[in-house]
């Protein structure tokens, strides 16, 4: 479970312990953990609902006759939050950009896979999870049943609220930048429209973590995490931060994450054909990407 920063430090607080201080000395390799003389009992009534969901996927198959048995995976998650029969009025989640934009952007890359003159040599599968909202499930499940062995999967490559709509950008943001060589293969995809790539700025929130990619990772898949750029050309050094934030601060996880008339789609469709390019340059060589050294998920 989770509990606020501020709970944990007056629970520390209740023991006599600073959290801070402990938080620093934890680094070090003598550090001992000290124990919180705390209990804490809870009873609360739940009720079950149970369901199947389905997750979705499309294959297009590689032409080479050796590479065609390794895959590369676009991963999307098509679910959201339904409805708040509790709200007054709008009571709709659409998920418009968290994440019928990532839905959306794998179903237009497939497309372009398929109109090829030069195909992949690789396959592509194109996995569209469910019940991502409900702690990646659909995709664990994938992980763990995969319909094609993991140890030929090469790359993840995952789309989730990436949906820049307020224009092109110079940049993108990277979630986890450093974690695999997939990076290298991004950069020189995204340096063909100019762009250039950033780390993620809260990396203390665990994006890395919390997304479909994360699944594929613990099995020791290499996986990208893209996020749309904040360095949005002909405007001020700070209106795509502003536009970030206010997408997090009174979109995110609402009802009003729809579609807006005013949406500029530009960026989107650039940032989409990057990745595609990521994808195809994976699918063209025999190259397997690895973790990078120090990584968690590197065996």
């Amino acid at each position: 479970g989770w509990i606020p920063l501020s709970s944990a430090e007056r629970l520390f607080q209740m023991n006599g312990l600073d959290y801070h201080e402990l938080k620093a000395a934890a680094v070090n390799s003598n550090f001992k953990a000290k124990p919180l003389k705390v209990q804490f009992t809870s009873k609360m009534i739940n009720s079950v609902r149970r369901f199947e969901s389905n997750n979705i996927v499309a294959k297009y198959e590689g032409t080479d006759t050796e590479l065609k048995d390794e895959y590369i995976i676009y991963t999307a998650h098509w679910d959201h939050l339904g409805k708040n029969k509790k709200l007054k009025g709008d009571q709709i989640y659409n998920g418009a950009n968290d994440n019928a934009s990532g839905t959306g952007m794998i179903m237009t890359i497939a497309e372009a896979f398929t109109n090829l003159a030069e195909g992949s040599k690789r396959s592509i599968l194109f996995l569209a999870v469910t019940a991502e909202e409900q702690g990646l499930l659909g995709a664990t499940y994938y992980s763990l049943n995969p319909l094609y062995p993991l140890n030929k999967t090469v790359a993840v490559i995952n789309i989730d609220a990436m949906g820049n709509t307020f224009g092109k950008t110079k940049d993108l943001i990277v979630v986890g930048k450093g974690n695999s060589e997939l990076d290298q293969v991004l950069e020189f995809a995204a340096a063909q429209d100019g762009k250039y790539l950033i780390p993620d700025a809260e990396p203390e929130k665990g994006f890395y973590y919390r997304s479909d990619h994360f699944a594929f990772a613990k099995q020791g898949v290499p996986a990208l995490y893209v996020d749309g750029g904040l360095d949005v050309m002909g405007k001020g050094e700070n209106f795509g931060i502003e536009m970030k934030d206010d997408y997090t601060n009174n979109h995110y996880h609402g009802v009003t994450d729809e579609v807006k008339p005013d949406w500029n789609y530009k960026g989107m469709v650039e940032d989409g054909r990057i990745l595609f390019r990521v994808g195809y340059a994976i699918g063209q060589h025999n190259e397997w990407p690895k973790w990078s050294d120090g990584t968690e998920f590197k065996a």
